[in-house]
């Protein structure tokens, strides 16, 4: 079946992607590093105070993955420029949407990896609990993640033939973000402050509103940027 078959191009693009930085190691090793590192100066900035730290703990956690996603998202389609496979890639058989849900895919793995140690070093750093609505937390964790991958990836995809793509990728990328990280930060600080889905419901209908908006756009029209 068709559609069979658009699944195993994609598996076989994100296999190939995750094996890649498998092999080379640096490349996560270094944006890991990276993030822990914004989340250590985030907490000399914002002070000792356990209150503040709390407090603040959603917002400085969901900007850490941020900056840290943006080195990410510019190696998602570094290996085929380096290599000169990029055209190679595109005569994949199938759909242009099976590459780019392949890429996301990949970025799915890798920045979820990143989330869960960032947040683990947050735990101890920001002197965070675990909140009794855990699970919601967990859903707003992954809708920010699937939205923050899913414009990162695409715009990663945009930016990747410029030479200055490091500078223009969070030029493009950080203004799209603004509704995806507001939603995901005000649903987090709600949740981890004992709301029981009161407030934080509107921000993760909000969060999932956006998420299927920019995950039908970037599939639509990656064919048409990737080639450009």
């Amino acid at each position: 079946m068709a559609w069979q078959d658009d699944w195993r191009r994609v598996r076989a693009i994100a296999w190939k992607d995750l094996t890649t930085e498998r092999r080379s190691k640096a490349g996560f090793s270094g944006v890991v590093a990276f993030g822990v590192s914004v989340l250590v100066l985030f907490g000399f900035a914002l002070g000792p105070e356990a209150a503040a730290l709390r407090d603040a703990a959603s917002g400085v956690i969901w900007l850490t993955v941020l900056f840290a996603g943006v080195l990410a998202f510019n190696r998602s389609f570094q290996v085929e420029l380096e290599s000169g496979a990029i055209e190679t890639l595109l005569l994949y058989p199938g759909p242009r949407w099976a590459i780019f849900s392949g890429k996301l895919l990949a970025n799915l793995v890798f920045v979820g990896v990143l989330l869960s140690i960032v947040i683990g070093v947050g735990i101890v750093l920001f002197q965070v609990g675990i909140p009794e609505a855990w699970p919601a937390l967990l859903g707003v964790l992954a809708l920010g993640t699937v939205g923050l991958v899913s414009l990162g990836t695409f715009y990663g995809a945009m930016a990747s033939r410029s030479r200055a793509r490091e500078v223009l990728l969070p030029l493009l990328l950080f203004p799209m973000l603004v509704p995806v990280l507001l939603a995901a930060i005000q649903a987090s600080r709600a949740l981890l402050g004992g709301d029981v889905m009161t407030e934080a419901g509107a921000w993760i209908r909000l969060l999932l509103a956006f998420d299927v908006i920019f995950l039908v756009a970037t599939h639509l029209a990656f064919g048409a940027i990737i080639e450009g």
